[in-house]
């Protein structure tokens, strides 16, 4: 039974209660919000602030157990002001909510780390400018391509017990660290049950020339031969026609590199998850190394992500590189007005005592 009578379109209309602009920043507001805001709200802003936009789904992904809650949640948190948020628009349907940091989450979060708002090169309106940013369908699907990996880690799985993003740099953070040389799309950790794999993406949505996508190996090299670090790249491709014609010219540039072996190489296409599996994720058996050969493998010359460092055996095992700080190790230059990259998941995400001790 029906007991709600509201209708659709009064429920769109303002909402009460939410703070006005001018008091966001205020000092009453700030010591309110010290009583309101939970240890998983303070980093889901400082993700937005990393990221720039994440849609509604994406943090349900990442960070809540359910659309409910996630709903519920970030109504609070958009009526204090702390984030904001905008609705694309689509030619069929409705798009999900996507959320940019708001002006009292900017607040806070230069509070927690001792700066002004000014000192993290925030601005409202620059924020809300993703919105009309051509490249908001990229942003959002690199986002789509981690959070989905994360809300794997988050399943409990016996089998697949220990896996889980351990880093996770935007597009901006990577091109202060390497943007003299290469700016990836992103940069990442996963860690499987084998190790760890650290990886460049490059996260294609076909709108350019192929060409142009596989001369990107010979930035990807000049930063290897840079940093004496062989680190994988991985090509994240709408549909496996579109990875069938990458592969070919990735294949030509990378067989004309001097040391090809320092920029390991593969390729996933985004049609080949299963649709029907409970969590499909880039996680899956979907990568192919550009250099594998079908009797590699005795079923599938696909590698799921963690076994990608087997298809590498000269790869060096994942180690402690300085990435963590806030030190740019291609440009040498200290950042002290940014913020330290965030971690992948939220603080009440870690597993439970005795999850670890059945470990």
């Amino acid at each position: 039974m029906i007991t709600m009578t509201t209708r659709q379109h009064q429920l769109r209309q303002h909402l009460p209660g939410r703070v006005a602009a001018r008091a966001a920043s205020s000092v009453e507001h700030q010591a309110a919000l010290a009583a309101r805001l939970t240890a998983r709200d303070k980093w889901l802003l400082a993700l937005l602030f990393e990221h720039r936009v994440l849609t509604s789904a994406q943090i349900q992904d990442a960070a809540f157990p359910s659309g409910r809650s996630t709903r519920q949640r970030l109504r609070e948190l958009y009526l204090w002001r702390a984030v904001s948020r905008f609705q694309p628009f689509r030619q069929f349907g409705s798009a999900p909510m996507h959320y940019v940091l708001g002006p009292a989450g900017a607040a806070v979060l230069a509070a927690e780390h001792g700066l002004e708002v000014k000192d993290l090169g925030y601005r409202h309106d620059r924020a809300m400018a993703i919105a009309h940013n051509q490249r908001l369908a990229h942003t959002v699907g690199v986002g789509d391509f981690f959070t989905s990996l994360i809300a794997r880690s988050r399943r409990r799985d016996p089998v697949r017990d220990g896996e889980g993003v351990t880093a996770w740099w935007s597009e901006a953070r990577c091109a202060r660290h390497f943007g003299d040389l290469v700016i990836p799309d992103a940069y990442g950790r996963w860690a499987g049950i084998g190790g760890e794999l650290e990886f460049f993406l490059e996260y294609d949505t076909g709108s350019e020339s192929l060409t142009k996508l596989a001369r990107k190996l010979l930035a990807y090299a000049r930063l290897a031969d840079s940093t004496g670090i062989a680190t994988p790249v991985l090509f994240w491709l709408p549909t496996s026609r579109r990875e069938a014609g990458a592969r070919t010219a990735l294949a030509r540039i990378h067989a004309d590199l001097d040391q090809s072996a320092d920029v390991p190489v593969a390729t996933a296409a985004a049609d080949l998850l299963e649709p029907s599996a409970v969590c499909p994720s880039p996680a899956d058996e979907v990568w192919l190394p550009l250099n594998a050969r079908s009797s590699n493998r005795a079923t599938s010359p696909r590698h799921a992500l963690s076994e990608l460092p087997h298809a590498w055996p000269a790869l060096a095992p994942t180690a402690s590189s300085g990435l963590d700080d806030a030190t740019g190790p291609a440009s040498g230059q200290a950042v002290a007005y940014r913020l330290p990259p965030p971690s992948p998941v939220p603080p009440d995400a870690t597993p439970s005592r005795s999850r670890r001790l059945e470990a």
